[in-house]
C-alpha cells in the first residue's frame, strides 16, 4: 500500500468534507457519496484520494447545474 492510500476513518472524512458521520453513512446507502473501503462487517474507510475525486466531482460554475 503507497502513501497516497492512507485510510480516514468515516469521522475524518466526515470533518474532511464538512458533513456528519450520520450523512456520510447515508451516503453509502444510497451510493450517491464518495468511494469507500469495507474493511470488514462494520468498519469501513476513505482513501484521501477517493475523497478528493468527490470533491472534484462536487464541482460546479452555477447554481443552475445544483440539480
Amino acid at each position: 500500500m503507497d502513501q497516497n492510500c492512507d485510510l480516514l476513518t468515516p469521522k475524518q472524512a466526515a470533518l474532511l468534507l464538512n458533513r456528519s458521520v450520520s450523512t456520510l453513512a447515508k451516503m453509502r446507502c444510497s451510493g450517491d457519496g464518495p468511494t469507500f473501503v469495507k474493511l470488514g462487517r462494520r468498519t469501513v474507510g476513505y482513501r484521501r484520494s477517493d475523497l478528493a475525486k468527490y470533491v472534484d466531482q462536487c464541482r460546479r460554475q452555477s447554481t443552475s447545474e445544483c440539480q
